[in-house]
């Protein structure tokens, strides 16, 4: 379309008409090139037609009167020259817009002006073919521009058809014809200026709005990309038609995507119910690694009556909430373990001294019943406070059968029990990277739950260290031969205050796995054991940073 456009941000116009709007376009007026290449290449045409009526003149051009001559084909040939080389121009030389647009039109006017002298006056066709051009230099030209060149259209027929009449014996009726067709030039000019102004505000309001949506489209796909959900985009046979990447992560979705039936049964099954009428939007399955996810659909408006599939990682969900939990529970224990502490400390000082008296059984049953209390409550203070004072792992390079031993035989002499009770399995060489007051928590909570749940015979605990060859790490395998984690308690014993001890806190194994965790390992529980069978993972091959657990960057 033969129009101009603006190419940069510009302000919506007013929209009252007049001065203003005028205005806002000639600020916001740049050259179209390529309209004016359009314009001048059917300036050409019509030039290169002219000269085939000269050539082979007919019956088909004997309306315009035009008859070979030197004089017309010099004309026709000087209007091709100028018109060949403003279209080089246009194309390889793009400045000076208006003086461009300027010559080209005004070589028309020249052109066409004498042709219609020579043919014979407006009544030749010239005059309607001259509107033609004036109206297409009117779409890609600037406002005041237009006007002068409907004027000099208008001076160029007047006078070309007033020299006529006076040199030609032209019929003096033409110079009525002329004035309407230079009022047409005038009502044409300002017609396809006005057309022009508003195909341009359009077109740049076009432009603006697709701009915006671009950058939205943008914004929006970055957001869904950076989502910590997974989100799905699918037909309703299944066929996924865009995923990001926490999708494909939480599902194990190839990047090209494929059928929910194929790569998510459970999912695909879940999408046929709920298009099928079930009310229930949210369905649970597992993921990657036996991950607990969350699926919820939603409908589109689109077309193809695609369907939105959010899929929430439940088990981060589910860790989030512990997390905040343990952080109120660790700024509430902090403002008031002074105040727990200083009465339990004035209960047991006060215990011990009535113990001194011996006041017989029962008096001495009850001093224990309150001293175990005591020692219970100041223990549940303490495990709650250690959720907020854990400092940063100073790991290290720890040999396992040396630490180990001196382990067991602190542990053991605590407990009174004999050397044979914890049967160690030690390579020599084995070493782990491990903070080791860290490791000695986490050892003494394993192992002292072992003990209390064990027979406490020979070998009732085993500690039996073993390398992943290749990879890296090494595993420490705590096993005793009690009966071992019911399985519908597997799910429950690492989380915060779960505990089946009657004196237990519930929170030494989740303690334990935080400590892992922040050693750049792992704590977990081996299913189908005969008796409990926990499982220590850390490196052994190169120290890892240190690594802060959520729980003491919420605390």
């Amino acid at each position: 379309m033969l129009v101009t456009t603006a190419t940069r941000r510009i302000a919506t116009p007013p929209g009252a008409p007049g001065a203003e709007v005028q205005g806002w376009l000639n600020d916001t007026w740049v050259p179209n090139w390529r309209s004016f290449q359009y314009f001048v290449l059917y300036r050409l045409l019509l030039g290169s037609l002219a000269l085939l009526a000269l050539l082979f003149p007919g019956d088909w051009n004997l309306r315009l009167n035009m008859m070979p001559s030197l004089l017309t084909f010099s004309l026709v040939g000087a209007h091709l020259v100028c018109t060949a080389g403003g279209l080089a121009l246009a194309r390889f030389w793009q400045q000076h817009f208006n003086f461009q647009l300027s010559f080209q039109v005004i070589v028309d006017i020249v052109v066409l002006a004498a042709l219609m002298l020579i043919a014979g006056g407006v009544s030749s066709g010239f005059g309607l073919i001259l509107l033609i051009s004036l109206a297409a230099a009117s779409l890609v030209g600037q406002g005041r521009l237009v006007l002068l060149y409907a004027a000099l259209a208008t001076l160029a027929a007047l006078v070309s058809q007033t020299l006529g009449v006076f040199l030609l014996d032209f019929e003096q009726s033409g110079l009525v014809q002329a004035g309407f067709i230079s009022a047409g030039y005038f009502a044409t000019a300002i017609l396809a200026r006005l057309l022009g102004q508003r195909v341009m505000v359009n077109e740049d309001l076009a432009r603006r709005r697709g701009i915006a949506l671009n950058n939205q489209i943008r914004i929006n796909q970055r957001v869904v990309e950076r989502m910590q959900d997974g989100v799905l985009i699918v037909t309703r046979d299944g066929e996924i038609v865009r995923h990001n990447p926490m999708a494909m992560r939480l599902l194990g979705l190839p990047p090209s995507g494929g059928n929910l039936a194929v790569h998510a049964p459970t999912l695909g099954a879940a999408l046929t119910h709920w298009l099928a009428g079930s009310s229930n939007d949210s369905v649970l399955l597992s993921g990657v690694g036996n991950a607990e996810l969350g699926a919820r659909f939603e409908s589109t408006a689109s077309s193809d009556g695609e369907v939105l599939v959010f899929i929430e990682d439940v088990g981060r969900i589910k860790e989030q909430a512990k997390q905040l939990k343990l952080a109120a529970l660790g700024r509430l224990t902090a403002s008031i373990a002074h105040e727990i502490r200083n009465p339990l400390s004035a209960i047991s000082h006060a215990s011990e001294l009535l113990r001194e008296e011996r006041r017989g059984d029962l008096y001495e049953r009850l001093l224990r019943i309150i001293g175990d209390n005591t020692a219970r409550l100041d223990r549940i203070v303490g495990d709650v406070l250690e959720l907020g004072r854990q400092k940063q792992a100073q790991v290290e390079v720890i040999s396992l059968r040396e630490f180990l031993g001196n382990f067991a035989v602190d542990l053991l002499s605590n407990e009174n029990l004999p050397p044979t009770t914890i049967a160690l399995d030690l390579p020599a060489g084995l070493v782990i990277c491990f903070d080791r007051s860290h490791l000695h928590q986490v050892l003494w909570n394993l192992v002292g739950n072992a003990l209390r749940h064990s027979t406490r015979g020979s070998a009732a605990v085993r500690v039996q260290a073993i390398s992943a060859a290749g990879q890296g790490w090494v595993e420490l395998h705590v096993i005793d031969d009690g009966p071992g984690v019911p399985p519908e308690l597997r799910d429950q014993v690492f989380e915060p205050f779960f505990t089946t001890h009657t004196l237990g806190t519930g929170l030494g194994l989740f303690i334990a796995r935080e400590l892992c965790v922040a050693n750049g390992g792992a704590l977990t529980l081996k299913a189908d054991a005969g008796g409990g069978h926990f499982i220590v993972s850390g490196r052994s091959d190169s120290c890892p940073l240190p690594v802060a657990s959520d729980a003491r960057a919420a605390s």
